[in-house]
């Protein structure tokens, strides 16, 4: 999954990122409200963490213009902004939720997992389909009960084609979910996860649609 984070303090922009970075999740780290609304623009996230005291230009401006493209993308707001009005306003503005620093991270990591979750249309928070279950909160895998180790970028594969069985997802979609801007990305880096996936898996767990990209059928 990728996402966005939107801060301009360096200090708890460094230690989010790489909490974030921990979990798997793929970050582009942004310090103004520019640039974030720049990034909105040109780019597909799954999350946006969003800061509301920002230079240039403010949060719930960059919220208000994101609204106003008809943008769903889910956004939690994590803001020193801890009065009730300022609250109602990032919620009415557009946010999905609010967080008032200083906050723990774990609960950081449960909202987004929960956001993550409403985006996907699930409430159930362990995926499984198919005898394949991923547990998101522990960041366990199992196949037929057992555990499975999948490296990180084999987890985020399996993740985006689990939150949709039987949507077709192109190389190039998969690729906005895996990677960040400073990433390297090889023509086949793609492949490669979804090869290791085969193996571990099964051969017909992910199927290729020739052309256009990779699925999990739904039966």
């Amino acid at each position: 999954m990728r996402l966005l984070l939107v801060e301009d303090d360096a200090m708890i922009g460094e230690a989010v990122l790489q909490v974030l970075r921990t979990e798997h999740y793929a970050v582009d780290w942004v310090r103004d409200g520019a640039m974030a609304d720049a990034a909105l623009r040109s780019e597909q996230y799954d999350l946006v963490l969003l800061d509301l005291g920002l230079p240039q230009r403010d949060g719930l401006e960059v919220l208000r213009a994101l609204r106003s493209r008809h943008a769903s993308v889910p956004v939690l707001v994590a803001t020193a902004r801890d009065a009730v009005g300022d609250r109602i306003a990032g919620l009415d503005a557009g946010a999905d939720d609010y967080l008032v620093k200083p906050y723990d991270t774990d609960e950081l990591l449960a909202r987004i997992r929960a956001l993550l979750r409403r985006s996907g249309g699930r409430g159930e928070p362990v995926f499984e389909h198919k005898g394949v279950s991923l547990n998101p909160a522990t960041r366990e895998a199992m196949v037929q009960g057992q555990p499975v180790s999948l490296s990180a970028r084999e987890w985020s594969v399996l993740e985006a084609l689990l939150a949709r069985p039987g949507a077709l997802l192109s190389r190039a979609q998969l690729e906005e979910k895996l990677f960040s801007w400073k990433d390297d990305i090889s023509s086949n880096a793609v492949e490669v996860y979804v090869h290791g996936l085969r193996k571990k898996l099964g051969n017909d767990f992910i199927q290729t649609v020739r052309g256009l990209g990779y699925l999990v059928p739904r039966a």
